[in-house]
């Protein structure tokens, strides 16, 4: 007989969790899933036909609500851009189901049942749990779901003074550092989370550093600034880019927008925080007092997925003297909490005045032509057909584009990079559209990031890097019967 203590259980668990097994897909969710229904099934049992015909139906409606109720309020509040898969509202109503099983089914339970019933609430819970990480890809694998609940160190994580030591010494190590970070928040008074700084290779060759160039990295909706380090892997991306060029690479500063997992700033100042303020008047100043990074324009970039993205775009095209590059993957047309009134409510107070104030088509428009600003929209290329429009490029850049259908329906992503792209370059913006394999999930914002690494890195005047062009963007033919024009922005 073995016996297995808790030091040997954490031990095969660490194992375990190293193994970059998958959460999104494979035999792990599948198993749970299977595993869960068995144990649901089990605590309702057959039991008496009362239970049968009354109770059993009432924890049914239960379940129903719950499920339902859930749908609403995530449709309601303007939590997501594309629609949940049906599986999420199934676990959450029999998570509810099973809550109403423990509840009424208690007093005519034995106490094994009553165990299993008690069981399958939580087990419920996970298996919604999975099928939300496998909808947006917050956690690839175990690995990374581990290293997230056990606060476990980042990959290349250090100390601030053990990256100035090694700065003091000049020379490049093999790889590049992480450093968590307070940034003072004394222009915003933005109530923010710890930040994250990467330090490429090329920051420790003398001191005081190289006035390297910096990429302000934002995540998703529900984020923390850990995010693209984790779930977008772009410290594995950076640190092999800059590996194959001799360790130079551009810094980059992951940011809290949001102050809490779930405030959804879109990185605007409003009701819910200044959090434009806090990167714009906060973040920049401070990288450069604190890491010694080029203060100059064109050696700013910022980069963001989907609510991240959109903040990319606002934050380039409102402040071109602080941002000359920008990477919006998947971001929507304007700050977006819900429908255009929605948002001026819960974004602005009701402001509309404001809420123009951060619309990247009202914003192109006032300023009028831009110089040295380029950005890359990468749009999925596995966008469901009911989202796609035809667009076309004429001989001036302008596209077909349906600008009321973007205004009207500001989460779709295809419209909202040709629409904004058009109007950028009909004001000066180098940008092109650029299509990548994936859905709207974290994987996707990793692999656009590690394919639009080469020419923000270049973009922005990273040391030793060649610049290179944009990709050209893909032509499509217009609709039969259709004019070529440039795309209108309606409100």
């Amino acid at each position: 007989m073995v016996r297995v203590t808790a030091p040997t259980l954490t031990a095969l668990t660490q194992s375990w969790a190293s193994g970059h097994t998958a959460l999104m897909h494979g035999w792990v969710p599948i198993c749970v899933q299977v595993g869960t229904g068995i144990v649901l099934a089990v605590a309702i049992g057959w039991r008496s036909p009362r239970w049968r015909q009354v109770w059993l139906p009432v924890a049914v409606l239960v379940g129903g609500g719950a499920g339902y109720g859930a749908h609403w309020y995530v449709v309601d509040r303007g939590l997501s851009d594309e629609p949940a898969p049906f599986s999420l509202w199934l676990w959450i109503a029999l998570t509810g189901l099973a809550a109403a099983v423990l509840i009424v089914g208690w007093r005519s339970a034995r106490r094994w049942r009553r165990a299993t019933s008690a069981a399958a609430i939580p087990l419920c819970l996970l298996c919604a749990a999975l099928v939300l990480n496998s909808w947006i890809g917050y956690f690839p694998t175990v690995e990374s779901a581990w290293g997230q609940f056990t606060s476990g160190p980042l990959p290349d994580q250090t100390d601030r003074a053990t990256v100035t030591a090694m700065a003091a010494k000049g020379t490049r190590p093999a790889h590049g550092s992480v450093v968590p970070v307070v940034i003072p928040s004394a222009a915003s008074h933005f109530k923010h989370r710890g930040e994250l700084v990467y330090l490429p290779p090329e920051w420790f060759t003398s001191s005081p550093p190289p006035p390297l160039p910096t990429v302000m990295m934002i995540g998703g909706q529900f984020n923390t600034p850990a995010d693209w380090t984790r779930a977008g892997n772009a410290i594995g991306t950076i640190d092999s880019f800059a590996a194959a060029h001799d360790g130079k690479a551009p810094v980059l500063v992951f940011v809290d927008s949001g102050g809490t997992f779930n405030n959804d700033t879109e990185c605007v100042n409003g009701t819910r925080g200044n959090a434009a303020d806090h990167l714009t008047k906060d973040v920049v100043p401070y990288m450069v007092s604190a890491f010694g990074v080029s203060a100059d324009q064109s050696n700013w970039g910022v980069a963001g997925w989907s609510m991240g993205g959109t903040c990319a775009v606002d934050l380039a095209v409102m402040h071109p003297d602080k941002f000359s590059a920008f990477l919006d993957v998947a971001g929507d047309y304007f700050p977006n909490t819900g429908s255009k009134p929605q948002t001026i409510a819960r974004l602005f107070g009701g402001h509309a005045d404001a809420w123009a104030a951060f619309d990247p088509s009202t914003v192109i428009d006032r300023h009028g032509h831009y110089n040295q600003v380029a950005g890359w929209f990468a749009i999925s290329s596995e966008t469901p057909a009911v989202q796609r429009h035809d667009y076309a490029i004429t001989d001036t850049g302008s596209m077909l584009l349906a600008g009321r259908q973007a205004a009207a329906n500001p989460s779709n992503q295809t419209a909202a990079a040709y629409s904004l792209c058009a109007r950028g370059r009909a004001n000066g913006i180098d940008c092109a559209v650029v299509p990548q394999s994936g859905k709207h999930d974290w994987p996707f914002a990793g692999r656009v990031f590690a394919a639009a690494l080469p020419w923000l890195a270049g973009a922005l005047g990273t040391p030793g890097i060649v610049r290179i062009p944009l990709p050209d963007m893909p032509s499509r033919p217009a609709p039969t019967g259709t004019t070529v024009m440039p795309a209108e922005h309606s409100r």
